[in-house]
């Protein structure tokens, strides 16, 4: 029996540790997601579902199938410029472009 004291120990440390880790992404994807709504709502569909306000927008949801979202931390904080000239051009800061990109991963559940 005093064996399993150090295991539960381990475990609970172990649990804990999952948890701030799990509150912690939460936090990122809510940030992403109100980056999402304020800056992109207007053009693309940001959600889980809908369609785009601007037809030609691709919805956020979908990302993930024309390239791994991950790969976006440089364009977003570099400034993405596309080939169309209604889109603005957006820079963030990195801890943005990481929320921004944490929200689109949690998108492609």
């Amino acid at each position: 029996m005093g064996a399993a004291s150090p295991l539960a120990a381990a475990l609970a440390a172990w649990l804990a540790i999952q948890g701030g880790q799990a509150a912690a992404w939460d936090r990122q994807v809510h940030q992403g997601e109100t980056l999402a709504r304020t800056h992109c709502a207007r053009c693309h569909a940001v959600g889980r579902v809908g369609t785009s306000p601007w037809r030609d927008a691709p919805p956020f949801r979908e990302l993930h199938k024309r390239y791994p979202v991950e790969d976006l931390g440089e364009a977003l904080t570099e400034g993405i410029r596309t080939g169309h000239p209604s889109m603005p051009e957006f820079r963030f800061e990195p801890d943005q472009a990481d929320a921004l990109i944490a929200y689109l991963r949690s998108l492609e559940r």
